[in-house]
């Protein structure tokens, strides 16, 4: 009987050092508290806001697309040039959404630059500043979100970009 009596108690302090180890477990879901700190500034967390909505609203490509009308304007007026220099062709993916801008991180390139991305599926381009990345050349590459929408790539398919650098 002594044994039973000693088993429940030792029962009892597993299931109470349970209950206690749940409360450091991540994986649980809670009540989201009323007021919560931001360790990293807002600026790395989230998008830019378009005027009239909150950063933690933006759930579609055109709510995380920040770019202006204006922006986009001057991007697609991205024609042709005489000089430019074409550095071949990459297959891009969705870069980070939460950036700004028209953009494409390429092992194309070594250095920064000014220059153009060509959709031949839509015959669209895009002014785009020219980001190198450590890499293979034919690793691929990350376009913007902004540059995605503005060539009329599929955000979810690996589009194949013709990339150009503008001559100075």
């Amino acid at each position: 009987m002594m044994k039973h009596v000693l088993a429940i108690i030792a029962l009892v302090f597993v299931l109470s050092g349970c209950a206690r180890l749940e409360a450091l477990n991540p994986f649980r879901q809670t009540q989201p508290e009323s007021e919560s700190v931001d360790p990293l500034p807002d600026d790395i967390l989230r998008p830019r806001a378009r005027p009239g909505t909150g950063p933690d609203e933006a759930r579609t490509a055109e709510a995380f697309d920040t770019s202006s009308r204006s922006e986009r304007a001057t991007a697609a007026t991205a024609g042709a040039n005489a000089g430019e220099t074409d550095l071949g062709t990459t297959i891009a993916s969705l870069g980070a959404v939460t950036r700004p801008g028209f953009w494409i991180e390429t092992p194309l390139v070594t250095e920064r630059g000014k220059g153009r991305v060509l959709y031949a599926e839509t015959g669209k381009s895009s002014r785009v500043e020219l980001i190198p990345v450590d890499a293979p050349r034919g690793a691929g590459s990350r376009l913007s979100l902004a540059a995605m929408r503005l060539v009329g790539a599929d955000l979810t398919g690996l589009p194949k970009i013709r990339v150009f650098r503008k001559s100075d």
